[in-house]
């Protein structure tokens, strides 16, 4: 058995970020992450980051994955367990993980933050089992850590900062992009990075989506076609377009299979992108033991999920009795932040989907006192 004072799910910015926090102030933490090497999302993005100083903007996604690493390795007071995934959250508080070796590890820890991250969503048509079809966070861990091209031509579903980002880097590594088709009738992703894409050239196609992929044993190519405005595929207007790979740039899911075990309320909130947990301003879900941060708690930017883990950092080690003098400012500051990052047109819909879960957040703790 392992006791700790607070323990940290997911080695990704969020969780490095809460882990660092968290022992700022003083607390023991252990940090579980299921790969070898911590750092989530940010150990394949080469481009660099916007937002303020306080966000590294100016910096590329692998930098920032290292130096918080570094900043993490370097601390006393944080414990890291890399190849090892939490497995179960039990009613007595007993965490379950398992490692690499199928050891099982008991962790008896006073708190939890479950930074869990996100999942790819995938898209259904015929011929999408297809060999050759990825989803673009599995190309950019072939190419930006593995160092192997996906194949020679692709196709990229989906005009979001993924789709636009994976787009560039794959014509960076010599691979050619055919198109990126958008079933939206405008290009969700940021100006900067589809200015890149069509400066190289890439055409980008919105009101287009896959309607299936072929090929002998692996794709040769997919037919595309455009949607009309109930989101149906418009007859006679199907074009063919060769190529050797399918990249799917539809989205992310928030993981909280672990916030469901543990018995967190959790919510359907569109503007998050699926099922979250109900949580207050300060990351704390309905189980109070529970914090949560990044992408599980709604899909943002890893500006936005750095900055939430210090959050649930701070909030966590306050909760324990640490920090009692720096913590609430520390917290405000953060709050602030996260304002800062979600103002503006583009966090329009982040900012509606925040406030349906505080409402709910606001209406378990009413509940809950009724019932004291």
């Amino acid at each position: 058995m392992k006791d700790t004072e607070i323990l940290v799910i997911g080695g990704g910015p969020a969780g490095l970020c809460a882990a660092k926090a968290a022992s700022y102030l003083g607390a023991s933490v252990l940090l579980c992450e299921r790969d070898e090497l911590p750092g989530g999302q940010l150990v394949k993005q080469t481009h660099k980051f916007f937002g303020s100083r306080m966000q590294y903007a100016g910096d590329r996604g692998i930098a920032i994955g290292s130096l918080l690493l570094e900043q993490v390795q370097k601390d006393p007071k944080i414990e890291m367990m890399p190849n090892t995934m939490v497995i179960g959250i039990y009613e007595d508080g007993l965490v379950l993980a398992e490692s690499t070796n199928e050891e099982i590890v008991k962790i008896n820890p006073q708190r939890i933050i479950v930074a869990t991250g996100a999942a790819e969503k995938f898209l259904l048509f015929p011929g999408n089992d297809l060999p050759g079809i990825y989803g673009a966070g599995a190309v950019q861990t072939l190419m930006n850590v593995e160092g192997i091209v996906p194949g020679e031509r692709v196709l990229m579903v989906g005009a979001g900062n993924i789709g636009l980002i994976v787009s560039y880097q794959l014509a960076q590594a010599g691979v050619e992009t055919a198109a990126i088709i958008e079933a939206a009738p405008t290009i969700g992703g940021y100006l900067v990075h589809a200015s890149k894409i069509q400066r190289i050239g890439i055409p980008i196609r919105t009101g287009y989506t896959i309607k299936e992929a072929y090929g002998n044993g692996k794709v040769e190519g997919a037919v595309i076609c455009q949607v009309d405005k109930s989101w149906n595929l418009a007859p006679g207007t199907e074009e063919d377009v060769k190529c050797d790979t399918i990249c799917l740039a539809v989205g992310l899911i928030p993981l909280t299979g672990l916030c469901w075990q543990a018995g967190c309320e959790l919510a359907y909130i569109r503007e998050l992108s699926g099922h979250v947990p109900v949580i207050d301003k300060y990351m704390q879900t309905t189980n109070p033991r529970i914090y949560t941060a990044g992408d599980v708690s709604g899909i943002e930017e890893a500006s936005s999920a750095m900055v939430e883990g210090r959050l649930a950092g701070f909030s966590a080690a306050l909760s324990l009795g640490y920090g009692k003098a720096t913590a609430p400012k520390l917290r405000a500051e953060a709050i602030a932040e996260l304002r800062e990052l979600r103002a503006g047109p583009l966090g329009e819909r982040i900012r509606q989907g925040i406030e349906k879960v505080e409402k709910l957040a606001n209406r378990a703790i009413i509940e809950g006192s009724a019932k004291c």
